[in-house]
């Protein structure tokens, strides 16, 4: 077995895009809600913050034309994806704004609510941190949904399971 070597740099950002992907995620939806309509995103840069306060934080892309509506809403819900919502993910990772899915209700701050999700943190604007080409977005929990199941996973830039 072979390693590879490399400073990350504009020369190795595939390298260090692929050394990324060989750390497992979870995979969750972001929805907002704004004065045209909802937004949705999917995201695999999600984690626990804080118990106490109930804090927990993502990390939207600058590259995304969604950026700005997440950088600056104020209330969002975060979705974690069942095993069996790999259209769900596909979905808002294609189109952010077509919430034309059903059972889709208003949640606290107006943030749409997707059903079905293993986990879903409906959230406040706690702080937004810049962070290189993405900014780290910390949500304040006021309200958490859970069920049993497998959830979505992404490794390796490919879709699977975990559980």
């Amino acid at each position: 077995m072979s390693e590879q070597v490399f400073t990350p740099d504009a020369e190795h950002q595939r390298a260090l895009r692929d050394a990324l992907g060989r750390f497992a995620t979870g995979v969750t939806v972001v929805t907002t809600q704004t004065a045209d309509g909802p937004v949705g995103i999917t995201a695999n840069s999600f984690a626990a913050l804080s118990l106490e306060p109930a804090l927990v934080m993502w990390a939207p892309g600058r590259f995304s034309r969604r950026f700005e509506i997440f950088d600056r809403a104020t209330h969002f819900a975060i979705h974690v994806m069942a095993e069996d919502q790999l259209d769900v993910a596909r979905h808002f990772a294609r189109d952010g704004f077509d919430f034309s899915l059903p059972g889709i209700e208003a949640g606290l701050g107006d943030a749409p609510l997707l059903p079905g999700c293993l986990a879903r943190f409906e959230c406040a604007r706690h702080a937004v941190y810049p962070g290189g080409d993405h900014a780290i977005v910390v949500g304040e929990v006021l309200r958490v949904t859970t069920r049993e199941g497998a959830g979505l996973s992404f490794f390796g830039g490919a879709y699977g399971s975990i559980g």
